[in-house]
């Protein structure tokens, strides 16, 4: 187990590096104060798990969640002081795994980065299928990948889990709670928000108008719905 913390502040980086060594005793820890430094460090130290701050001294932390999404689908996590619904919102767009608000309580950080790589590499439970097949989607969980009609598309962790979900449920509505229960297993702020973003994402990688969807359908005040293809 290895992990990049990428954080100007040298306390917080001691405090994370000790709460991930009660879970992983032999975790190797790299850590930079740079962004722009962080993002080369995912691709040259390879780690399994990115813990990333918004505010650094040479970048913004989101153009570094730009960056590293870019080319890496690895579990990150933002922890930032920063607690505005614009910012939480902001980061899940652009592709975080979780966002953790300063100070925080060290179980739950644990229970958190926990959750965020069982997404990234699902564990099926006793007697459960990790692909999936309906109608046109044919899914694979261990590899983020969808099969629809002669396109493979791949997917981030929590856009799996999204689709999963739907894929599961299809042909009835999925509510709001059931999806953030199991995209994240713990209350997130401002989680409906959030969860329209990864339906966003997804109607954009699969259907052919995303402004009008006819695949994954919204209804109101309910949640989200995967219709039958044709």
């Amino acid at each position: 187990m290895k992990a990049l913390i990428i954080d100007d502040d040298d306390g917080i980086i001691q405090l994370v590096s000790l709460c991930l060594g009660v879970i992983w005793p032999d975790i190797k820890i790299v850590w930079t104060h740079l962004g722009g430094e962080g993002s080369e460090l995912v691709k040259t130290a390879t780690p399994d798990l990115v813990v990333l701050d918004l505010g650094l001294p040479d970048m913004s932390g989101y153009d570094v969640l730009r960056s590293i999404r870019s080319f890496s689908k690895v579990p990150l996590i933002v922890l930032t002081v920063r607690n505005e619904e614009v910012d939480v919102v902001r980061a899940f767009e652009l592709g975080a795994d979780d966002y953790i608000v300063k100070p925080f309580r060290q179980f739950e950080f644990l229970a958190r980065v926990r959750s965020a790589l069982s997404r990234f590499v699902p564990q099926p439970a006793r007697g459960e299928e990790l692909r999936l097949t309906f109608g046109d989607f044919h899914f694979d969980a261990s590899l983020r990948r969808l099969d629809y009609r002669n396109r493979s598309i791949d997917l981030t962790s929590t856009e799996s889990v999204t689709l999963r979900i739907l894929l599961e449920n299809a042909g009835n509505v999925v509510n709001h709670k059931t999806i953030a229960q199991q995209i994240w297993g713990h209350p997130v702020p401002d989680d409906v928000k959030i969860i329209r973003v990864y339906i966003r994402h997804l109607r954009e990688k699969i259907e052919t108008d995303p402004n009008n969807p006819s695949l994954i359908l919204t209804k109101a005040g309910e949640g989200y719905l995967l219709a039958k293809t044709n």
